[in-house]
Parts: structure tokens; C-alpha cells; sequence
């Protein structure tokens, strides 16, 4: 069940992650970087769009009729986005692909939540929230060379057909995980009378910014600014992805031990804003030894994702953790969809060390914004 849903989530990364592999393949082809970008940003804006929506089904009819319809719907998606040709229609049917690729996320993490107890439930989402990354290096280390060797509609066949197989997998072996008895709804709503879940929200919109930000250009300044190959980049990047997937478990077992997710996060926090400052100046000074910060910042920014995850869907119950669990995600790709047309802006006009650097002020203004005193004994 934690593997089936892991690679649900993870089959979504690879559609909404992986377009921002092929911003190399674009600018070469004649797209300009904002607009490369703008291709890049186009599922997280359909993911922003429909998260609370699929929170609000997962909520009614359950983790697994969601998983399926949206992996399905995501597989559908991939293949108009292969057919089509031009910037306009490749933005919507990728829109679309991220629309129909945000029924795993709120979905995928309530399994995990509702077959773990909570001692073990920041491992078993740290397992699941490995798909993130795991996605994303499936896209690096594939879409960039693909789209390189063989184009960029050849290169979206990997979401389409990783969608597909995965949709089996959920058909034949996940279900939905025991609930209460639906007394009268609604169960008391989690956002009245305490801050705790909108200082969460807030806290995780700031640190996705120097997420994506790493995300979205780090094969790029490779290829550009360092001269690598595609190929060569593709696979740094990947490997840092995976990094990034143990960083996340790492994080999870962590809130286990100590007995709290939020004192972690804010320790994620701190690490973030220091490690993407340095990885700033180290670009800006040519120093070789970018790349390993490269390395660990991606690691680093991704850490928080599941600890966030983990205190939502355990604060808000069985009955709100579908909303809640969009809001939150909503949050995220908004801000996340963003970061790719403005950090390109950012990157042409004051180059890749100013982007890496300026990225380091949001979790700085996040760490003290953790709510560690409104949280509960996780017994």
C-alpha cells in the first residue's frame, strides 16, 4: 500500500516536475526562457486549480476512486499533450495533465496516514513524500536527454506512459483505509480558533521558493553557465533528487524520535536559507564546489514537504484532511507556479548566483513562523 501510493504521487511528479526538463530543448528550438518557463509552470498551475477540489472527492468517495480517475486522467492528458503542436495547445493539455495529476496528492498521503499509527507515521509519509524527488529525477535523468535526442514531443511520452503503469499498480492493490462512522457532518472545522494549519500553510509557501527555484534551473545553469551535456546534467540532477527523496525519509524518522514535526520543520528552515546563500555565492564566485552545494540545497529544500504533510493530515481528521491537505498544496503551486517566469526574469537580467541567493530570504522570513507552540503531543 505505502509503495502503490508512493508511486502514484511520484507518476505526478513526473507530469507536473518534468516539463521543466525541457526548458534546454525549448531555448535551443527558439522559445524564449520566459516563455520556456511558462511551458514549465503549466501543470503546476493545473494542479493550483483542482487540489481542493479532488480533496473535497477524496473526502467523499475515497482514496482509491480518486487515484484512479486522476492517474487515468493524467495518462489521458500526456498523450494530447504528445499529439499537439505549438506553444498554446502544449500549455493546455499540460495545464490539463497537472489538473488531472493532483488527485494523488491529497489522496496518496491519506493512505499513508490511514494505515500507520503515529509513532511510525513520520517514516511512512517520509517513504511516501520520496516520490517528489524520486519523480523528478525520473524526469531529469529521462525528459532532458529524450528531448535533446529525439524532441520535445517524444520526451512527453515518459509522463504519459509512467502514468499508465502506474494506474495498474493502484487498481490491483490499493484500498482505502478504515474511517469512523460518518456521524453528522461536518467534524468540527480544523481552521476555527487556532492559527496552526494557516501558519503551516504560510510556512510551506515560503519554503517551496527556493525548492523550485533549484528545480526548475538547476540542469539549466549546468547546460548554460557550466557547459555541461544534457546528459551529464541530467544525471546530477537526478542523483541530487535522490538525495533529496533520503533527506525527506531522513526528516520523517526524525519527527518520529523527537515527538514533533514542527521543531524539525524549523530546523529544515534554517538549513535551507544557509545552504541556498552559500550556494549563491559559490556559483557567483566560480567556485567548483557549486555543484556539491547544488547538491545538497536540493536535498536540503525539500525536506520540509513531508513534515508539513504529516501535521496537516493529522490535525485536520478523516473528515478535513482532503481539504486541508489541498489548501495546502494549492498554496504550494501557486507560489510554485510562479517562481519559474520570475526566477527566469531573475536569472536573464542578474544571472544564476542572485537567483540562488535572493532565494535564500524566504525561508529566513519562514523558520520563525513555525508554529512550534500550538503543536500537540503526536500520541
Amino acid at each position: 500500500m505505502l509503495v502503490a501510493s508512493t508511486l502514484a504521487q511520484a507518476a505526478s511528479a513526473v507530469m507536473v516536475h518534468g516539463p521543466a526538463f525541457l526548458i534546454p530543448t525549448l531555448h535551443r528550438d527558439g522559445m524564449s526562457l520566459p516563455e520556456a518557463g511558462l511551458v514549465a509552470a503549466a501543470p503546476s498551475v493545473g494542479i493550483m486549480l483542482t487540489l481542493v477540489a479532488w480533496g473535497w472527492v477524496t473526502d467523499r468517495r475515497g482514496e482509491r476512486f480518486v487515484l484512479l480517475t486522476g492517474l487515468a486522467g493524467t495518462a489521458l492528458a500526456g498523450l494530447v499533450s504528445v499529439l499537439v503542436d505549438g506553444l498554446a495547445p502544449l500549455v493546455v493539455a499540460l495545464l490539463l495533465g497537472g489538473a488531472a495529476a493532483a488527485s494523488t496528492n491529497a489522496a496518496s498521503g491519506r493512505v499513508v496516514v490511514g494505515w500507520f499509527p503515529p509513532e511510525r507515521r513520520g517514516l511512512a509519509m517520509g517513504f511516501r513524500q520520496m516520490s517528489q524527488p524520486i519523480g523528478v529525477g525520473i524526469a531529469a535523468v529521462s525528459i532532458a536527454v529524450v528531448a535533446d535526442a529525439h524532441g520535445v514531443a517524444t520526451a512527453l511520452w515518459v509522463p504519459t506512459i509512467t502514468a499508465a503503469l502506474v494506474l495498474v499498480l493502484v487498481a490491483a492493490v490499493v484500498l482505502d483505509p478504515p474511517r469512523p462512522d460518518r456521524s453528522p457532518e461536518p467534524a468540527d472545522n480544523p481552521y476555527r480558533g487556532a492559527p496552526y494549519l494557516a501558519r503551516i500553510h504560510g510556512v510551506s509557501v515560503l519554503l517551496v521558493v527556493p525548492q523550485f527555484v533549484v528545480w526548475t534551473f538547476a540542469l539549466v545553469w549546468l547546460v548554460q553557465d557550466r557547459g555541461w551535456s544534457p546528459a551529464a546534467a541530467g544525471v546530477v540532477v537526478g542523483a541530487a533528487q535522490i538525495a533529496g527523496a533520503l533527506g525527506r525519509m531522513g526528516a520523517g524518522y526524525l519527527s518520529d524520535v523527537v515527538g514533533s514535526r514542527m521543531r524539525p520543520l524549523r530546523w529544515v528552515a534554517v538549513a535551507a536559507a544557509a545552504t541556498m546563500a552559500l550556494l549563491g555565492l559559490a556559483v557567483g564566485l566560480n567556485l567548483p564546489v557549486a555543484v556539491l552545494l547544488l547538491v545538497v540545497a536540493t536535498m536540503v529544500t525539500v525536506a520540509d514537504n513531508g513534515l508539513a504533510f504529516t501535521a496537516i493530515a493529522e490535525r485536520a481528521g478523516p473528515f478535513w484532511s482532503g481539504r486541508a491537505l489541498g489548501l495546502q498544496n494549492t498554496a504550494q503551486y501557486l507560489a510554485a507556479s510562479a517562481v519559474p517566469p520570475i526566477a527566469g526574469l531573475a536569472v536573464t537580467h542578474a544571472g544564476y548566483a542572485a537567483a540562488f541567493a535572493l532565494a535564500a530570504v524566504f525561508p529566513v522570513v519562514a523558520a520563525p513562523l513555525v508554529p512550534v507552540d500550538g503543536e500537540r503531543p503526536l500520541s
